[in-house]
């Protein structure tokens, strides 16, 4: 969400496997009738995560709710942007309703932004 957007939320909505090359920022691979899901973070963003969590196996019919946030600073000024991410993810079909309950597996990479 962006002020000049009047805060409107965005997302994404993708159905199967992320194209190659496209910024998707999570790299879905299928291993043994599982779906393996680690998610890239950007190099730019505040604070440096130097531990982070595995990747996630999800079966089918199971989805995933990971969460990250990130603090930009501009090279100019030291004003700083905020972003939060969150990622929804289920391996195979899903009714339209289903982000709405609570999630197979949640990975919570909220950190405090100085």
């Amino acid at each position: 969400m962006h002020e000049a957007e009047d805060f409107q939320p965005r997302s994404v909505v993708h159905d199967g496997m992320p194209a190659s090359g496209t910024d998707a920022g999570v790299l879905l691979h299928q291993v043994d009738g599982l779906l393996r899901v680690p998610l890239e973070v950007t190099p730019f963003g505040m604070p440096r995560r130097w531990r982070r969590p595995p990747a996630v196996h999800l079966a089918r019919g199971e989805w995933l709710c990971w969460q990250i946030n990130y603090r930009f600073t501009r090279w100019c000024g030291g004003e700083w942007t905020y972003r939060l991410d969150t990622l929804n993810i289920v391996h195979g079909p899903a009714r339209p309703d289903l982000f709405l309950g609570t999630p197979t597996r949640h990975v919570d990479e909220l950190a405090s932004l100085r």
